[in-house]
């Protein structure tokens, strides 16, 4: 592949590390900011992501860093894609660091999920900003 097949996005949320790792890994919050599914951050651990009209999306942990890092496969089978969320403290809140990787640029499906996915994520990002604000 020619191109970088890896979307970042990163966002300073004013919420302690602690705050937005339970949004990540608490599946009832999880839903309110992206997709229902039985998230925990334990390494192998399997569940599926209810993507609406994209249907229900395998993942499985790959690393856990407990309120540092959690990284999954997703859409094995389809995409097989990396998410990985990464915190870093920063002042009295956080730096967030998504990087979705290993997008197949040379699939017309790889390439369509990196493009909407790539404008997608930010959204993503400040919905879960906006959770976070409201259980503040």
């Amino acid at each position: 592949m020619t191109e970088n097949n890896t979307i970042t996005s990163e966002k300073f949320l004013p919420h302690p590390p602690a705050a937005v790792w339970r949004a990540l890994t608490d599946p009832t919050l999880h839903a309110r900011w992206w997709a229902a599914g039985d998230v925990k951050p334990v390494v192998g651990h399997r569940f599926a992501l209810d993507m609406g009209n994209f249907g229900s999306q395998p993942c499985e942990v790959t690393a856990v860093e407990d309120e540092r890092l959690l990284s999954y496969r997703f859409a094995e089978g389809s995409l097989d894609t990396t998410i990985t969320w990464t915190l870093t403290p920063e002042g009295e809140g956080t730096r967030l660091v998504l990087t979705h990787a290993g997008f197949d640029l040379d699939s017309p499906m790889g390439r369509q999920a990196y493009e909407g996915m790539g404008r997608g994520w930010p959204q993503v990002l400040n919905r879960l900003g906006a959770v976070l604000d409201e259980d503040a």
